[in-house]
């Protein structure tokens, strides 16, 4: 009785934080530590890890900021002192305000003192990246438990935000990885995609955010929270180096803020300084890596649009065996790499202490550095205002190319050898009247803001494009009157974006094309491959019209409130017997797929009809109830119709089957996508289904998006392949590869037999298995031989290109004459001459002039008059191929079409 009294009272006079002691240790959760090897903790452990850990800890706070795709809750960790969750909605105020910038100068700095630094620092985006889910545990463990001078400051000065990025991923990476009781076969090769729909591009969607996730974060980094460091952890680093990190190698965006860029080079230097005081050898930057801050859609990327520190890391480990491997090169220490590491067995726990060290050198960063990072955002957010207000030009890479062109046309050329007068003349550089000619050239100045006007044809898409800044944080105004600026008359409903705001470097990146410099290894060399995309232009990808203001404008304009969503106004439906939809309007699709399951009868149209192009819907009074619905829902507008047009075709939906593989395709993932949200239906079909046959018995229409086509760039589409008996019964019908001597019969049958095929991008190689009239556009003659054009002549990563469009065509129906595509070393073609007669005919070309909208095209001479896409005619069914990549992440709208008037009987 008398120890049982003096434990209590032991415990009552506890000093308060070693309360702390009682946060649950991951062994004792889990039942082992996280990094040891042959051991992965999955979601809902890790979940209830979380919770658990919040309901121990007062410096914790659980939250849910979203579901996922596949409807688990995404957790995000609010972690600081206790004395801080008092004022937790004003820190936030705070930082929402400094990154907006809306208040004065002294506002700032008084904020600035009274604020806290909010650091963003998430993990498991990648699911196949292991390290960044399961430090994730760590870190939570390490901050609520440590009592250390370090640790308590970071709590008592920071506020972090811990968040799990890809919940859904780690549940089923961890489970497919820990089914097998022998370690030895473990291992990550899973059957499907570690994000629905789009695995590894769940990082290429954070200016579109199509998908929940994407949304999820978005909402939080740029509405909510607007943090200032924003870490974005993932592996592997490159071969003979442990991680890789900032700063990174050029080329940068050059709508950044400078203060991004230097902001940048302080983080690393904390990160790698701390790395090596702990005596952790094996960090690369700069060219020491691939990486770099040109690209707008990652986690970590746009928020360098948004005025905030984006952080990869990029480390290596796995919780099977793993070694660094000796890459002589790597031993050499050079400012890419000053501490380099011996190669060897690499311990999966390593790994997680390297990563809980550098959020520790960001968080101590924030600490020593917290006003100057408060301040700096809302300097960065001032200046971006004040750009807006005022003539601005951007420092592209084409102007100091018209400076140079402008000069050396005035100029007498030197002689090659006066080298006395070279070496002068660069000294005293080009008359700064050059630099006038440009950067005083009123045509190109920055816009000073985008009008999108209401009685545009498919303006739900524009609704759609518009949604995609407002989840970036972006500020829109609606008139709530007509208006009319320069001369030119906008209905009530149109929407204004104005670059004279914070997140201008966003907005320019939207609408205006990317100018990617020319990049070389060396003079003549390969091409310095872009981390992903060179030019991505939003605007023009989902074909919205904006017309570019050059000059200040007001009108009758109202906020559309911080991360607001839009909805389209409803459209009235008129009293008629008939009524047709635009074939201009994405959202038709929708509403007629809605139409068709309704059993309601659904007619195209082969010509123009009261003033709506060929291809636009017709439906009977019939279809009233579906029509008001749709009117209501998605803001398409029937137009009445004075009975069925003339020629008008019934169309009914196909049985469509869209191709997929072991491991997923994350082209065809996207499209997967695509078709939920426009209600296609549809199923999914794998290699042996195609190779036993009796295709048309079941489809009418196959879709091959990108990879999986035998003799395509990419492969066969699939990885390594598992034995059946290694793998559950229930995926043992996704495995298998196409192949040349069973799955092309077999898909020539079913073309012979009325079936139709759509290709895209690399899948499009099944023209030549069929043997008909056309080749590859992309060659040169050597020694008498066909070859490949070489990157040094030839090379367009990822950009908008601009391609004529036969709109007369039936696939075709709905687009315009010309089309921006996205475009990534994508296959062209060259037809035949005797094409025509064969029954192959283009749908879409490349014209005479350079077709590069936004990005990066070197050698654009060779694309002159090639084929973008083509039909072909074979046996009683059609293929269709289209080169660019008319799906391209959900995100490229204004080809949609092409894809979807195929969809039908």
């Amino acid at each position: 009785m008398k120890k049982t009294t003096l434990f209590l009272l032991n415990l009552l006079i506890l000093p308060l934080w070693l309360l702390a002691q009682s946060v649950p240790t991951p062994k004792s959760h889990f039942g082992f530590n996280v990094g040891d090897p042959y051991m992965l903790a999955n979601f809902s452990q890790t979940e209830a890890y979380f919770k658990k850990v919040d309901a121990a800890s007062d410096r914790v706070k659980y939250t849910s900021i979203g579901k996922t795709e596949f409807g688990r809750e995404q957790p995000m960790l609010i972690i600081t002192a206790p004395k801080n969750f008092a004022q937790l909605e004003r820190y936030k105020e705070i930082s929402q305000k400094l990154g907006r910038a809306e208040i004065t100068e002294a506002e700032a700095k008084a904020l600035s003192r009274e604020g806290k630094p909010i650091v963003w620092i998430d993990g498991g985006l990648h699911a196949n990246e292991v390290v960044g889910a399961q430090q994730l545990i760590e870190t939570l463990y390490q901050l609520a438990s440590k009592n250390d001078e370090e640790t308590l400051r970071i709590l008592d000065e920071v506020i972090i935000l811990l968040v799990h990025v890809n919940p859904d991923g780690m549940e089923i990476m961890s489970d497919w990885y820990m089914m097998h009781e022998d370690k030895a076969k473990r291992n990550k090769n899973i059957p499907v995609l570690y994000q629905k729909y789009v695995g590894h591009d769940n990082n290429r969607d954070f200016y579109m955010n199509n998908m929940k996730e994407s949304t999820n974060i978005s909402l939080q980094q740029y509405v909510e929270w607007l943090p200032q460091i924003v870490y974005n952890h993932h592996q592997a680093g490159p071969a003979g180096t442990v991680v890789a990190g900032p700063p990174y190698r050029d080329p940068f965006n050059h709508v950044f803020d400078p203060l991004i860029i230097t902001s940048l080079d302080a983080v690393g230097a904390a990160m790698i300084n701390r790395l090596h005081v702990e005596d952790k050898p094996g960090y690369t930057r700069l060219d020491g890596s691939v990486f770099s801050t040109w690209w707008n859609g990652g986690l970590r990327t746009t928020p360098y649009y948004h005025n905030m520190i984006g952080i990869l890391t990029e480390i290596v480990g796995d919780p099977s065996p793993y070694s660094i491997p000796l890459v002589p090169d790597r031993l050499i220490p050079n400012n890419g790499t000053p501490y380099p590491v011996t190669p060897g067995p690499w311990a999966f726990r390593t790994s997680i202490d390297y990563s809980v060290s550098m959020n520790y050198a960001i968080l101590n960063h924030a600490v020593r550095h917290g006003d100057e990072l408060l301040y700096n955002f809302y300097l960065m957010g001032k200046k971006s205002i004040d750009r807006g207000n005022t003539d601005t030009w951007t420092r592209y890479p084409k102007y100091a190319a018209d400076i140079q062109k402008s000069f050396d046309a005035t100029q007498k050329k030197k002689e090659a050898d006066d080298e006395d007068a070279a070496f002068f003349g660069f000294r005293a550089g080009v008359p700064v009247q050059f630099y006038d000619s440009v950067y005083k050239n009123p045509a190109k100045r920055d816009p000073r803001g985008y009008i999108l006007s209401a009685d545009q044809a498919d303006f739900p898409t524009a609704i759609k494009f518009l949604n995609a800044l407002i989840k970036s944080g972006v500020l829109v105004h609606k008139a709530t009157a007509d208006f009319s600026v320069n001369g030119k008359s906008y209905p009530k409903g149109s929407y204004i974006v104005k670059t004279a705001q914070a997140f201008r470097p966003h907005v320019l990146d939207m609408f205006e094309p990317q100018d990617h410099p020319n990049d070389f290894l060396y003079p003549g060399g390969p091409p310095v491959r872009p981390y992903d995309a060179a030019g991505w232009t939003l605007a023009y990808q989902m074909g919205v019209e904006v017309d570019r203001i050059m000059e200040g404008f007001d009108g009758p304009f109202e906020r559309v409130a911080y991360g607001q969503l839009l909805t389209p106004d409803p459209a009235t439906l008129p009293v008629a017997s008939g009524y047709l939809l635009d074939s201009r309007v994405n959202d038709s699709f929708l509403a007629v797929n809605d139409l068709l399951k309704a059993n309601v009868k659904v007619y195209r149209t082969q010509a123009m009809v009261s003033g709506l192009p060929a291809g636009s819907f017709y439906i009977s009074a019939s279809g009233k109830k579906q029509l008001e619905a749709a009117a209501k829902n998605y803001g398409v507008k029937p137009v009445a119709a004075k009975g069925l047009p003339s020629g008008a075709k019934e169309v009914k939906p196909s049985r469509i089957a869209l191709y997929d593989y072991y491991g997923g395709s994350m082209p065809s993932g996207w499209v997967r996508w695509m078709l939920e949200q426009f209600h296609f239906e549809f199923t999914q079909i794998f290699p042996m289904e195609i190779d036993g046959g009796n295709l048309n018995a079941k489809y009418d229409v196959i879709l091959f998006i990108g990879p999986g086509m035998p003799g395509a760039v990419g492969g066969y589409g699939a990885g390594s392949q598992p034995k059946k008996e290694d793998i559950p019964a229930e995926y043992h019908h996704m495995l298998g590869r196409l192949s040349v001597d069973k799955s092309i019969p077999q898909l020539k049958s079913f073309l012979e037999n009325g079936g139709q095929i759509v290709t895209v991008g690399a899948a499009t190689s099944l023209a030549s298995h069929l043997k008909l009239p056309v080749t590859d556009a992309l060659v040169e003659i050597v020694d008498g031989k066909e070859k490949s054009l070489t990157g040094d002549k030839y090379y367009i990563p990822g950009s908008v290109l601009e391609m004529q469009v036969d709109n007369s065509a039936a696939i075709n129906f709905g687009m315009g004459e010309k089309a921006h595509v996205l475009f990534n070393n994508s296959p062209v073609f060259k037809l035949a001459p005797e094409a025509g007669l064969k029954g192959v005919k283009p749908l879409a070309w490349f014209g005479t002039e350079p077709p590069l909208k936004s990005g990066w095209a070197w050698g654009q001479q060779y694309l002159k008059n090639g084929v973008a896409a083509f039909e072909a005619q074979v046996g009683k069914g059609r293929l269709y191929a289209f080169g660019p990549e008319i799906t391209f992440r959900g995100q490229s709208h204004g080809t949609f079409k092409m894809l979807f008037n195929g969809l039908y009987k």
